[in-house]
């Protein structure tokens, strides 16, 4: 199971109270799907960018370049799995 904690504003504190929101097995499962399908098209947008990258530049196009190149792309583009989490449980607190 996937928790995230929250500092939530409360009436008449300065500080807040601090609130755990977890996710069921099944609203992980679905995020982790989300994520997935998401990163896929990223991944192969990514692909893309790195083409035009080679071709732009006139570089060698081996089909190992333009993957190494697309996986950085994605390491910076990319979404994760846990930012999906920390986003849905921030939705579930938000509709609380």
């Amino acid at each position: 199971m996937f928790s995230k904690s929250f500092r939530k504003q409360v009436e008449g504190s300065v500080h807040g109270k601090w609130v755990e929101v977890t996710l069921t097995d099944e609203e992980e499962r679905e995020v982790e799907k989300a994520a997935s399908t998401e990163n896929a098209k990223i991944f192969a947008r990514c692909l893309d960018e790195a083409r035009n990258v080679i071709a732009e530049k006139k570089l060698k196009s081996y089909q190992s370049d333009v993957i190494s190149i697309a996986i950085a792309l994605f390491e910076k583009q990319g979404r994760h799995s846990r930012y999906w989490k920390e986003n849905r449980c921030r939705e579930k607190l938000d509709s609380n």
